[in-house]
This record gives structure tokens, sequence and C-alpha cells, in this order.
């Protein structure tokens, strides 16, 4: 299989998936895309046949043990989806955001907002669930303020793709440190080198735009009393994620501050919200057997509550374990495609051709950067951008000595962030849908979204935090 040849499964898998996006829009990960993996990775093992010939037996092994190095993080996201729907249910969130509101002052709105949908985010571990949201919300107020609809999305988009990316609950956080390679905390500690500064230069030009415009004054009461008429609102409440964030400090390991969490949410959401809990489990009185049913529904399953108000139906709406399984089910299939461009030896064809402009530090943070990104405009789907750049980069970050946990940050800074800017691309699809302002309209105010990429590089160039391995 000559160099060029071993570009043919990866072609293919790039025109399955614009077809894909082109038919079936936000929808192609429910299975589209996964399907279009499984054919590529057929596509690749016909031609390394062919070329090659190599034994199915290499094939076979090859891809079962990709799935399997992956197990770890499925289990992850599994607990990740029962903490969506515990925290949530329980009012752990609604709290949050009740609270948060309250500081929402018009001068300050921009900052507020990105500062609000980060602490959402890093607790929902999803920005697309704060978007969709809290996002929600803060649109209409920013429009109520008389901001430009640009500079709202952006500053909503910039705090929860913030957020999203230090949150050990985020599917792609995990996901970055799993294909990689990198204990889940030690990848959140050295993302911070990168992500500080971005995020809080992001801040500064919104708290400068927002001194400079001219709002009228909003009041968010009606917004907080809905929260309240749902949910029994308590700063008690809070105690759930601090103990989170204790064990997260004491390094815990993932699995169990995950598993953790969701246990006491659980517990709080029975004890607390009785009447919501034994709605969900399609009782009409509260009691110990309607807590269990509703409880073990929110942990495992889709939610959905009527709380008569358009927002906080969308808000309550979570997807438990099962929410989980079309991530599950990529992950997969997307592994069955590593090991099978890893078997024929296209991938390490491929990276034959990208590594002959690289020469040192710098320059390798920015082809893993740049494929991120090309990954994100090619496949439009951040997760394949992530397992991707990751396999491709994996072999020549170790043999030149770096840590994994570069990797994995400089896959997060290029793939992860830049996903939303793509119109595209499924997040970008699904930001502007959610919030109703079309992706070039708002990219350019995605300060974090664009500066992440670019820190990347100049830290990378720098040095700073740079290790090499003891091998």
């Amino acid at each position: 299989m000559t160099k060029y040849v071993s570009l043919i499964p990866f072609l293919a898998l790039i025109g399955l998936i614009a077809v894909c996006i082109d038919t079936f829009g936000t929808d192609a990960l429910d299975g589209a895309t996964q399907v279009s993996l499984l054919i590529a990775s057929a596509i690749c093992v016909l031609v390394g046949y062919l070329m090659r010939r190599v034994e199915w037996e290499r094939l076979e092994q090859e891809m079962t043990d990709k799935v399997a190095s992956c197990m770890p993080s499925i289990i992850i996201l599994l607990l990740i989806g029962a903490i969506g729907g515990t925290w949530m249910v329980s009012g752990i969130v609604p709290t949050m955001i009740y609270y948060g509101v309250q500081v929402l002052q018009p001068e300050w709105f921009l900052v507020s907002s990105s500062l609000f949908c980060a602490l959402v985010s890093v607790m929902v571990g999803s920005s697309w669930t704060t978007v969709a949201t809290i996002g929600v919300a803060l649109m209409g107020i920013g429009r109520a303020h008389g901001f430009a609809d640009g500079w709202v999305a952006g500053s909503i988009i910039t705090g929860a793709y913030f957020g999203d990316k230090l949150s050990p609950l985020s599917d792609t956080t995990v996901l970055a440190s799993s294909v990689s390679g990198t204990p889940l905390f030690a990848h959140i500690r050295y993302m911070m080198q990168t992500t500080m500064p971005t995020f809080g230069l992001s801040l500064l030009i919104f708290a400068v735009a927002g001194l400079l415009m001219e709002v009228p004054e909003h009041s968010s009461v009606a917004f907080m009393h809905e929260l309240k008429d749902t949910f029994c609102i308590s700063p008690w409440l809070l105690l759930v994620p601090v103990l989170t964030g204790l064990m997260i400090a004491r390094r815990w390991p993932a699995m169990v501050v995950l598993f953790m969490a969701a246990l006491m949410a659980a517990v709080v959401a029975a004890v607390w919200q009785p009447t919501l809990v034994a709605q969900i489990g399609g009782r009409q009185e509260a009691g110990l057997m309607a807590s269990y049913e509703g409880v073990m529904k929110v942990i495992y399953a889709p939610t959905q509550l009527q709380t008569g108000t358009p927002m906080l139906d969308q808000l309550v709406h979570t997807g438990g374990m099962a929410g989980m399984m079309p991530t599950v089910w990529l992950i997969i299939c997307a592994q069955v495609f590593g090991g099978a461009v890893t078997a024929t030896g296209a991938l390490r064809d491929l990276m034959g051709l990208v590594l002959k402009a690289v020469r040192g530090t710098a320059s390798l943070v920015g082809s893993t950067v740049l494929s991120g990104l090309f990954c994100n405009v090619a496949m439009a789907d951040q997760y394949l951008s992530i397992i991707l750049t990751s396999s491709l980069f994996k072999d020549a970050y170790r043999e030149r000595g770096y840590e994994s946990r570069l990797l994995s940050r400089t896959c997060e800074d290029g793939a992860t962030v830049t996903s939303v800017l793509v119109p595209w691309n499924t997040c970008g699809l699904v930001q502007s849908t959610v919030l109703g302002v079309a992706t070039l309209t708002y990219l350019p105010y995605c300060f974090f979204n664009l500066l992440s990429p670019v820190a990347s590089v100049i830290v990378a160039a720098m040095g700073w935090g740079i290790r090499r391995t003891k091998e």
C-alpha cells in the first residue's frame, strides 16, 4: 500500500460523513455517522488486503484491542449520563442557575453570561446542555438589554466551552484523555496553562465591551420565580458540588468521583424533589416506591417534565445513561476504524506525510492543532476529530519523548473548541439552531474558541510546562 493509496480510507470517510451531515443534519450522530465509520473500515480492510495481503486475524485483533482500550471511557460516559439526570432533577443545577441569575447586571451582562455558563458547564459537563438551557434564557435577556445577537451568543459559547473543556464530567474531556492515555485529572490540570489565560482575555474583552455599550435596565425576577415554582431551591443543595470538588481536589479516581456524585444527587433528588421524582416514576403521589422508581429512571432513562414553561421543559429534559449510547456507539465504531487503519499501515503512511513538516515542539503542536481543525471541517464532528487527531499523532509524541498530556491538551485546543465555529459541524449546527443565531454571526465573538488554538502553539513555542518523559 503506497502512501497515497493509504489516503483512500480517510477520503472515503470524509465523503461518507459529508453525505450524512447533508442528509441527516444534527441527527447524523444517531446512527448514520457510526455506519459510515464501519463502511470506511470495510474499505480500509479491503484495500489493505488487496495491496498488502494483511491477514484477517491481525485486523481483527487490532480492532478488538482498540475497542477494549476505550472501555474505561465508556464506563465514565455512562456515569456522566447518570449525573446529568440526577444533578438536574435533584435541583442542584437549578439552584446554581437561580442564584447565578441574580448577579446579572446590564453593564456586566456579557462577563456574567460567560462566567455563569462556565460554572454551569463545569458542573453538568456539557456545553450543549448549558447552551440549550440557560443559554436560551441569556439570549432573551441579552436581546432585551439591547445587545447584538453575535455578542450575546459569543459570550454564552465562550463560557459553555470553557466549562465543558475543564469539566471532569465532559464526554470530550474524558475522550481526549482516554484516547491519548492521559489520567483524566492530570489532563484537566495541564489544560489550565492554555485555558485560563485565553478565558481571562476573553472576559476582559467582554468587560470592556459591556462597559462601553449603553443598555436599558432589565429584570430577571420572573425567570427566577419560574425556577422556584418548579424546583425546591436551597443553598444546601450546593453541598453536593462542593463535596464533588473536594473529591476531585484529593485526586480520587474519576470513576469513584462520578459514581459518588451521581449517588449523592440521587439521594438528594428523592429527599428534596419528591413530587418531581414521583412524576418521573409515573406515580401520582410521592412515596418510597415512587422515589425508587423515579430515581432509577432519572439515572438510566431520558426524562421529561411538563412544567408549563418551554424553557424549563427543555432545562429539565435529561438523557440519563441511555442518552450516552449514541456517543458510546460512535466511540466503538471510531475505534474499529482506528484499528483498521493501524493494522493496514494506512495511519503510519499518513503520519509520514504529515510529519515531514515537523521540526520542533511548536511545529508538532501546530500540526496537531491544524489537524484537529481540519477534521472538524472535513468530518463535521468533534468526537471524530479528537479520536483521529490523537491516533494520528500519538506515536509521534511518544517517539519524541513528550508526555501524553501535551497531546491530549493540544487535541482539545485544536478540535474541541473549534467545532462550534464550523457551520456544518454538528456543534455548529446545534448551537446556531438552539440560539437562533447563525454560526458566522457569533463566530467573531467566540474569543475563547478563537484564541485557544493560538495559545496552544504559543505556549509550546515558549516551552512553558513542557517536559520530556524519562524514556
